[in-house]
């Protein structure tokens, strides 16, 4: 039996809540790096939200999800908004923009 084709996918997300100045992009990255996704997160103005955009196999992408509704210690996660969208391709590691 052949093995599976990864379904790829790219997702961005909005997260809200207490998710700067606790290392949230930090955790973003290394959960990221760790399940093999690309893309890039960044602190968004005004203190409150952080968008990532991910790109991967769609199950990997829904583990990275899971974790970042949770975040790091001192994270209060208040929402989690997901747009899904095609595959681009378009990113070689993940990142954390400034």
């Amino acid at each position: 039996m052949a093995p599976e084709m990864p379904d790829l996918a790219s997702v961005k997300l909005e997260i809200g809540g207490l998710v700067q100045g606790v290392f949230f992009r930090d955790f973003t990255r290394r959960w990221a790096r760790e399940l093999g996704i690309t893309g890039y997160v960044r602190n968004l103005p005004g203190g409150r939200t952080v968008a990532v955009y991910a790109e991967g196999d769609r199950r990997k992408l829904e583990e990275l999800i899971g974790h970042l509704g949770q975040g790091p210690p001192g994270a209060k996660v208040g929402k989690v908004e997901t747009t899904w969208s095609v595959y681009t391709g378009d990113y070689a590691h993940f990142d954390v923009k400034f």
